[in-house]
C-alpha cells in the first residue's frame, strides 16, 4: 500500500505469515501511534526503551509513525479522528504499539480504541498483572498478584448499539421491546436511552479457547471463567455455558479439566487430574473480592468485555496502579499492544507522566513477535530503575527517599540499566 501522510522506513521490512506462523525479520516495520494527552510524553519515551532493548539483543525495529486522536486531527483535518491510512498500516505490518487516546464522555465520537478493536478484529485484550519490587501498593502483599485476564474485545455492551434517549429510532425500539417482545412495565416512563448486549457463541468461545491454550502454554493451573450469569443468563450466563464447552469437549481430560458446578464449589472441594489445568466459573461481583482475599489462588481469568474492563483495572489497582500496567489486543496473526490508563490531557506536555505501562505493552508486542530474550531485559531493567528509587512524580511521592524523574530522565535511567545489564 502507498501512503500519503505516512512514512514507511525505506530500511525496514514487514511481519508477514507463512502456514499460519509468524515470519518476523530482524527489523520489522512496526506501526506507532504516541497517543493523546500525555501520549506525546510517554511515547517517544517508551520507544527509546524498547529501541534500546531491541538493539541491546540483536535487533532494530524500524518504527513507523501513524497517526489518530489529536494527532489525526491535526494532520488530516478537524474531522477524522481514525485515518485509513493507520488502520491500514496496522493491518499491512500484523503488528502496532499505541499510547492513549481520549474518548469524550456522553457527547463526541466513539471510543477509537474500540473502533481498531472491532476494525481489525483484535478478539483478545489481554493484560499480565504483576507485581514490579519497589512499586508501592496498597496491599500488604501485592507479590501474591501474578493474574493475566483475557478481555473479549469485541463484543457485549462495547458493540457500540445503542440509542439516545428522545429519539425516534429509541421510541421504536422501546415500542418492539413492550409490544412484540413482552416486556411491558419493565422500563420506567419518560425519556430513555437503550442499548443492546451482544455475547456470541463465536465469541465466547474464541476467547476462552485463547485464554486455556495461553495457560497450557504458560504451565498455569487456572482458568477462572468470570461473568453476572446468575442475573443476565442469556448472555453472561451463556459466555458461561459456552466456555465451559469448550474445556470439557475439545481438551484432553488430562490436559484440561472442566470442573463441574463450580460456580457454587470451593476450589479445594474439587478433585482435579495431576498436571491438567482446571477450568471453573466464578461470578463477576464476588470476583471483585476474591482477587483482593485470595489473590494467589488465581492465575488465568476470561470474561466478557464489560468484566474484563472493570476486572483488570482493579487488578491493576493491587500492584500500584494502571501507570504500571501493560496491555496488548490480540487477533488471528495480529497484535495491537497499548497500555491500560488514559490521556490524562492536564498532564500533557510536562514531561512527568510514567511512561512504564506503554514500556511493558511494548515488552508483550516483542514476545508476541518471538523475542522473549528482549522483554525479560525490559522487565528486568524497569524493576531494577524502580527499585533504585528512580522514579517519576506518581510513585516518587509515595517513597520514602526516592528521586523524582522527568518523562525523559526516566526513559535515559532505564536505558543505562540496559546497558548494564545486557
Amino acid at each position: 500500500m502507498s501512503y500519503d501522510k505516512v512514512e514507511v522506513p525505506e530500511d525496514g521490512e514487514k511481519v508477514t505469515v507463512e502456514d499460519g506462523e509468524l515470519q518476523v525479520p530482524g527489523n520489522p516495520v512496526i506501526p506507532i501511534i504516541h497517543g493523546d494527552g500525555i501520549g506525546q510524553d510517554v511515547g517517544p519515551a517508551a520507544q527509546q526503551v524498547l529501541q534500546k532493548a531491541a538493539e541491546a539483543t540483536g535487533r532494530d525495529p524500524k518504527w513507523m509513525r501513524v497517526y489518530a486522536g489529536q494527532s489525526a486531527r491535526d494532520r488530516y483535518g478537524e474531522d477524522v479522528n481514525l485515518p485509513d491510512e493507520t488502520v491500514e498500516a496496522i493491518r499491512e505490518h500484523r503488528v502496532a504499539i499505541k499510547g492513549p487516546l481520549t474518548t469524550p464522555v456522553g457527547a463526541g465520537y466513539r471510543s477509537l480504541n474500540v473502533a481498531l478493536r472491532q476494525t481489525l478484529d483484535l478478539y483478545a485484550n489481554v493484560r499480565p498483572t504483576y507485581y514490579l519490587d519497589g512499586v508501592p501498593s496498597p496491599m500488604k502483599a501485592p507479590e501474591e498478584m501474578d493474574m493475566v485476564t483475557f478481555r473479549e474485545n469485541t463484543e457485549d455492551v462495547y458493540a457500540g448499539i445503542e440509542w439516545e434517549a428522545g429519539t425516534e429510532e429509541v421510541e421504536k425500539v422501546r415500542e418492539f421491546v413492550e409490544d412484540e417482545m413482552d416486556f411491558d412495565g419493565v422500563m420506567h416512563e419518560g425519556p430513555i436511552g437503550l442499548g443492546l448486549k451482544p455475547i456470541s457463541e463465536k465469541g465466547s468461545k474464541r476467547l476462552v479457547r485463547e485464554a486455556i491454550d495461553y495457560a497450557i502454554e504458560n504451565d498455569r493451573d487456572k482458568v477462572t471463567l468470570v461473568h453476572k450469569g446468575n442475573i443476565m443468563k442469556f448472555t453472561e450466563g451463556q459466555f458461561g455455558t459456552w466456555g465451559m464447552e469448550v474445556a470439557d469437549e475439545e481438551y484432553p481430560d488430562d490436559e484440561v479439566f472442566a470442573a463441574p458446578d463450580s460456580l457454587w464449589e470451593e476450589q479445594d472441594e474439587v478433585d482435579i487430574p495431576e498436571d491438567a489445568v482446571m477450568v471453573e466459573e466464578r461470578l463477576a461481583d464476588a470476583m471483585l473480592q476474591w482477587m483482593q482475599l485470595r489473590t494467589d489462588e488465581f492465575d488465568v481469568l476470561a470474561m466478557p468485555n464489560l468484566n474484563g474492563d472493570y476486572l483488570s483495572d482493579a487488578a491493576g489497582a493491587q500492584i500500584g496502579g494502571l501507570g504500571i500496567a501493560p496491555g496488548a489486543n490480540f487477533g488471528e496473526n495480529r497484535c495491537l499492544a497499548e497500555p491500560v490508563h488514559g490521556s490524562a490531557p492536564k498532564r500533557a506536555g510536562q514531561d512527568m507522566a510514567n511512561p512504564t505501562a506503554l514500556i511493558l505493552s511494548g515488552r508483550l508486542l516483542f514476545e508476541y513477535l518471538g523475542w522473549d530474550d528482549t522483554g525479560t531485559l525490559i522487565r528486568d531493567a524497569v524493576e531494577e530503575t524502580i527499585s533504585s528509587g528512580k522514579v517519576t512524580y506518581d510513585l516518587e511521592r509515595q517513597i520514602e527517599g526516592a528521586e523524582k524523574l522527568g518523562t525523559s530522565e526516566y526513559a535515559d535511567e532505564i536505558c543505562e540499566t540496559i546497558e548494564e545489564l545486557a
